[in-house]
């Protein structure tokens, strides 16, 4: 992250702020806030200047110039309080980006919703066959992950529908049909699974990729362990190892298209004995996320939290866009 000094001094820094958003879209969101805060300060601070009278005797471009730049570093200390501008900016951009909570915070279920869900029905969620042959899953972490959405609010409260940012409903629409027919084979409902796509790859923006940048189309962030013969793509991720988080290299499944990430996602969890009790929690948005975490799909200790959040947000873009 560049320090608060930086766009103030130099625009160069928006480079820098670039390069954060890629990586960290909500840290960029506060450090953005800081920004505009100093420039709006300093703006400020040249319009008092030039309304209060001067007598003209020491003034040159010299000294103007030091005016100016003591100006910089006075914005630079004032920005970033609590309770100030910045914090107003950051509290709006992250509830446009879908980042900030809800104001009701109930559980949902999706099941009994045919406009979130129209091709899951209880019956068929509750076939769900087991193999022990299909071996576990080591899953990546997500520690400090950008994407924070909002606590399902109920079907009898209407949902105040947020500002939806153009990524966000382009991924679930490119990805309803893929996560449509692997409901159908799995009764996994598609919001869910689109949901969880979202938040392991940034909706879309944190993609595994192979060395020459070509897509893995693994969505789920799911490795590639001993038992994988297909396709593999090497990347550093990030591990919640004792609480610490670590960046490891590790290997991850790749697949010829998203549709094969979500049935190879859809198989991996309805065929897998370690997520059973995830299949017995699929009309409740809270109860899938918390029983993933508990069969260690993820070694971040706030993955159910997150991923809860993150599906009540396409819960409410699906319902916005009708």
């Amino acid at each position: 992250m560049i320090a608060s000094a930086g766009l103030a001094a130099d625009a160069r820094g928006v480079d820098a702020l670039r390069a954060t958003a890629a990586r960290d879209p909500k840290s960029a969101i506060k450090e953005a806030a800081k920004q505009f805060e100093a420039l709006f300060m300093q703006q400020m601070m040249k319009s008092m200047r030039q309304a209060s009278e001067s007598s003209g005797l020491l003034d040159n471009s010299t000294t103007k110039l030091g005016t100016e730049m003591l100006d910089t570093q006075f914005a630079q200390q004032m920005t970033g309080l609590r309770g100030g501008l910045s914090e107003a900016i950051a509290r709006h951009l992250e509830r446009q980006m879908g980042f900030a909570p809800a104001e009701h915070a109930s559980d949902v279920n999706p099941a009994a919703n045919p406009a979130v869900n129209p091709a899951v029905s209880p019956a068929k969620a509750a076939v769900h066959p087991a193999s022990a042959a299909m071996e576990p899953a080591i899953r990546r972490g997500n520690a400090g992950s950008p994407l924070r959405g909002v606590v399902p609010a109920p079907h009898d409260v209407a949902p105040k529908v947020p500002d939806l940012s153009a990524t966000q409903t382009g991924f679930v629409d490119r990805h309803t049909d893929a996560a449509r027919a692997a409901q159908q084979s799995s009764g996994i409902p598609a919001s869910f699974m689109i949901a969880q796509a979202a938040h392991e790859s940034g909706w879309g923006q944190r993609e595994i990729r192979h060395a020459d940048g070509r897509s893995a189309h693994n969505l789920f962030g799911i490795k590639a362990s001993a038992g994988w013969t297909g396709a593999v793509a090497e990347v550093t991720t990030t591990e919640v190892i004792a609480g610490q988080a670590h960046k490891v290299q590790a290997k991850f499944r790749a697949y010829a298209s998203y549709a094969e990430s979500f049935n190879d996602y859809a198989k991996l969890i309805g065929e897998n004995p370690r997520y059973s009790k995830v299949l017995e929690q699929t009309g409740s948005a809270q109860g899938f996320a918390q029983e993933l975490q508990r069969a260690g799909y993820a070694t971040d200790p706030h993955y159910a939290d997150k991923l809860t959040r993150t599906i009540n947000t396409t819960l409410r873009l699906q319902r916005a866009v009708g």
